[in-house]
């Protein structure tokens, strides 16, 4: 073997462990940040209502209260500063953020407390989670960028599934109080040191993607109609999928009599589907033109959530969690993949910023609607059918998107 062809050999093994090294730091900060932080949450809402006296409206406006602040005015800035200066440091202020603001309300006594930690876990969410991992996997992955994406993302279903359980196990053991407080601090142990040492790009930055990528301006972009049919369906999707997310264990524990175990069981399940949806989801993303993708996870979000009002036949509720995990493993995955090709990585960050704002909104307006319309009726009928409302509103947009990337002559 010459010198050169050994040369070559060395630099693709240190590439493609850099790569695994990228895809396991992506994994772990979701891990923490999205799967037990934001869907780790609301297994303990029902303990707040019973403990504070707190209706469901307001147990969840913590989240809608962070991100209505936090969201539009870091947005944009957060992708501003991912594109000029990389996202590593971004990610640590998140770990730490997001962290911080679990440990916190494990300790509040009041609701100004609420509002106050679900800042920082706001702030925690958009430096650390989705939009700097979509970005430093998109740097990192071209032709595997759906299977590195639907790895990456099976952090946030095995964190909510394993999240849940020991929330569960420690409640039992210790009270809620204590169980948030040392889901805190292993968020911060689990992802901190491999960000650490992530690097946060490649040294080769002549890919033959980002060589043949014509830029497009980001003013071109918000001009343009595919950024707000992409803007208009991952919000309708995204509220529909969060709304569900928040409420279900108060569904399923106040209104549907279910048991803490058997109410764990179901959101467990729902979060196991997670997994094969994130990874069925990236292989197809990777074969498939990426609008058909996400408009099969939109009408699968669109057909599950009908099945809430069936949980007294034998069987559905479990037929809801399967397809419901499919379709939620996916929502979250297929928008920066779509982003991507729509729109290239030159714009990315500060696409992913003003997109992922205004799904934050959704996804933190949706859970307050859905406890504002069961407090109202003191049932879920209503509030089941806004979010069925949103998911067809989501396909819909998404089937009137290009599959083609824009260019800067439109």
């Amino acid at each position: 073997m010459s010198q050169k062809v050994l040369n070559r050999s060395i630099a693709g093994e240190t590439l493609n462990g850099a790569k695994v090294q990228v895809a396991a730091t992506a994994f772990l900060s979701l891990f923490s940040l999205v799967g037990l932080s934001f869907y780790g949450l609301p297994f303990f809402y029902d303990f707040m209502v019973k403990e504070f006296g707190w209706s469901t409206t307001t147990v969840t406006s913590g989240n809608a209260f962070g991100k209505i602040i936090i969201g539009p005015l870091f947005g944009f800035l957060a992708g501003w500063i991912i594109d000029r200066f990389g996202p590593k440091r971004l990610m640590m202020t998140g770990v730490l953020m997001g962290g911080i603001a679990v440990i916190g309300l494990s300790q509040m006594t009041a609701l100004w407390m609420l509002y106050f930690f679900y800042l920082f876990n706001a702030i925690g969410y958009v430096c650390g989670g989705p939009l700097p991992n979509q970005v430093l996997l998109s740097r990192w992955f071209d032709k595997a960028r759906g299977k590195a994406m639907g790895f990456a993302y099976l952090g946030i279903g095995i964190g909510g599934f394993v999240g849940t359980r020991i929330a569960n196990r420690l409640t039992q053991h210790f009270g809620w109080h204590s169980a948030l407080m040392m889901l805190g601090i292993l968020m911060i142990v689990i992802a901190l040191p491999m960000i650490w040492f992530v690097k946060e790009s490649p040294d080769d930055q002549s890919t033959a993607e980002k060589a043949a990528e014509k830029p497009v301006s980001i003013g071109h972009v918000v001009k343009s109609w595919p950024f707000y049919l992409l803007a208009i369906g991952s919000m309708a999707s995204i509220g529909a999928v969060g709304g569900t997310n928040q409420h279900l264990k108060l569904f399923l524990s106040t209104d549907q009599g279910f048991s803490q175990d058997e109410s764990t069981d179901i959101i467990s399940l729902v979060l196991a589907s997670s997994i094969i949806g994130r990874l069925l989801m990236g292989f197809l993303a990777d074969r498939f033109p990426k609008k058909y993708v996400m408009l099969l996870i939109y009408t699968l979000v669109s057909c599950a959530i009908p099945l809430l009002y069936f949980t007294s036949t034998p069987g559905v509720i479990y037929l809801f969690a399967v397809v419901f995990g499919i379709a939620f493993g996916g929502d979250y995955m297929i928008i920066p993949l779509m982003a991507a090709e729509l729109f290239g990585l030159k714009v990315m960050g500060r696409v992913m910023g003003l997109v992922l704002t205004m799904d934050g909104l959704a996804e933190a307006l949706s859970p307050m609607l859905v406890g504002f319309l069961r407090d109202q009726s003191h049932n879920y009928a209503n509030g089941f059918a806004a979010l069925i409302a949103m998911a067809v509103i989501g396909a819909i947009a998404i089937a009137l998107l290009p599959t083609k990337r824009m260019t800067s002559e439109g």
